[in-house]
């Protein structure tokens, strides 16, 4: 019993030091006026994620098409895990956010969804009746094949199944005038054993702390 005991502590250090190691760096910024302009919002819209999927060495048979696809599929995806996060949470936060279905049908009235660059933050906030936007960027680089990532996922035991990496924008713009109150920025190693909602997740954890909204 000991010895499973310590077979098993010894696995869950191992656990917590790999996933450290996999872990990339951050960056958080602050406006000075964040902590004063977050005390009047009430009411906060996440847009559509801005996604990119590009390829260490392009697969074969590669469409550019079904890429894009992807990318439009993935950027709503990451917009409604994020919500799905947030509302499970909503009582650690000072504000409300709006449910991503009014937010996507809306942009979409207003001619901005697929162009929401062409558009400065506050301008999509009058569109949108809210007090502030959260956007954001994704980035990754696929690095093995599908195929490739789950043989290296069963030699090391889920640990070596890292498939390509990332990196992740958020940003928190005033809906008054589209000023920058917040921005995250964040590296990480994307899994093929990892949902949207799991790289979410891991995400927010990671920022908890500095979320501008946590009462």
């Amino acid at each position: 019993m000991k010895k499973t005991l310590l077979m098993l502590i010894t696995f869950l250090s191992f656990t917590t030091a790999v996933n450290a190691q996999f872990e990339g760096s951050k960056q958080v910024f602050e406006s000075p006026k964040l902590k004063d302009a977050i005390k009047i919002h009430k009411l906060v819209a996440i847009l559509p994620f801005e996604v990119k999927i590009s390829y260490r060495k392009q697969p074969k048979n590669f469409s550019a098409e079904a890429n894009r696809d992807q990318e439009q599929s993935m950027s709503k995806s990451i917009q409604s895990s994020m919500y799905t996060f947030l509302l499970r949470k909503r009582s650690d936060y000072t504000v409300d956010f709006q449910d991503v279905d009014k937010t996507n049908i809306l942009l979409k009235k207003a001619g901005m969804l697929g162009k929401l660059d062409e558009y400065t933050r506050d301008e999509v906030a009058k569109v949108l009746g809210v007090d502030a936007v959260i956007g954001g960027k994704f980035e990754t680089e696929q690095t093995k094949t599908e195929a490739g990532a789950i043989a290296s996922a069963v030699i090391f035991g889920g640990f070596g199944g890292k498939s390509g990496t990332g990196t992740m924008f958020l940003t928190l713009n005033n809906g008054g005038d589209g000023e920058l109150l917040w921005r995250f920025f964040k590296t990480m190693d994307d899994n093929i054993m990892s949902s949207t909602d799991d790289m979410v997740e891991r995400m927010m954890r990671k920022i908890s702390r500095n979320f501008p909204y946590k009462s």
